[in-house]
């Protein structure tokens, strides 16, 4: 439902942009948003989107990051700039898709990629 690309490693102050499309029944999509799991830490929202556009964003990775996502594409990005070590974590897209049979949202996960920041 959800497929994402654009993993890699990257140097420090390095860019990476990600992407994530959804597929299958889609009626409509609310949030999208992308979180991130580093090893041993807890899963945390890196960013996310509505549908018409307010984002919002993890203190850690404000002015550096940007969320936008193309609705006619069911698509949502990560630009990622300026990367740091710490930035390194297996990055999760995330959404709130309404199929078309139905009137709730149901919540949905990708595989993950790995982005890995190191000299």
């Amino acid at each position: 439902q959800l497929v994402e690309s654009g993993a890699g490693l990257v140097q420090p102050g390095g860019s990476l942009r990600l992407s994530c499309a959804a597929s299958g029944s889609i009626f409509r999509i609310k949030t999208m948003g992308w979180y991130r799991q580093a090893p041993g830490k807890q899963r945390e929202l890196v960013a996310a989107i509505t549908t018409d556009g307010p984002t919002n964003y993890a203190d850690s990775v404000k002015g550096r990051f940007t969320i936008s996502r193309d609705n006619a594409k069911n698509t949502v990005y990560l630009q990622m700039n300026n990367l740091k070590p710490e930035d390194t974590a297996v990055y999760y897209c995330n959404a709130w898709i309404q199929p078309p049979d139905s009137s709730f949202y149901s919540n949905y996960w990708g595989q993950g990629i790995q982005v890995t920041v190191s000299s």
